[in-house]
Parts: C-alpha cells; structure tokens; sequence
C-alpha cells in the first residue's frame, strides 16, 4: 500500500518519543508534526533528521484504513491502547 496523498494521520494521531528538529523531547500524541506543510506533506522526507520510527513506518490498511479520519481513528486507538495508565 502507498500512503495516502494529504493524509498524515501517522504524522498527527501518535506520539514520537524520537526527538524531531525543534521537538528534542518528541512529539506527543494528536498533535500534528510541525514539519508537516499545508499539503499535509512531510518537510523531512529523505532527511537524515527524520526520526528513524517514521523512516520505517510502512502504510497499511489494517493501519491506515480506506481513507484519512478511518486511519486517524486507527491510529488513536492504538495510541490509546499502548499507553500505560
């Protein structure tokens, strides 16, 4: 599967514990990546500074679903479920 043009969902929905440029503690979670543009594009494709856990995320549909808020919900709900309480 090819992700999904404008979508980002693994960009938004989970945190990265990873440090970003000017996230040195990562991102959490539900909040949209700051390298993102307004494509919903990642500035840091192909950047030896994109974290190593986004590098390898592969697209797929039992991950991204059939389309962008199905793959937001996903992606929650895994976040959600990996959290210690």
């Amino acid at each position: 599967m090819q992700c999904r043009s404008g979508c980002a969902a693994c960009c938004i929905a989970p945190s990265i514990s990873s440090p970003l440029p000017g996230l040195p503690l990562g991102k959490p979670a539900g909040v949209a990546c700051p390298h993102l543009d307004a494509e919903w594009r990642c500035q840091l494709f192909g950047s030896p500074l994109r974290p190593r856990v986004c590098a390898e995320f592969q697209a797929e549909p039992a991950i991204c679903g059939s389309h962008r808020d199905q793959a937001l919900q996903i992606i929650t709900l895994l976040e959600q479920s990996s959290t210690p309480e």
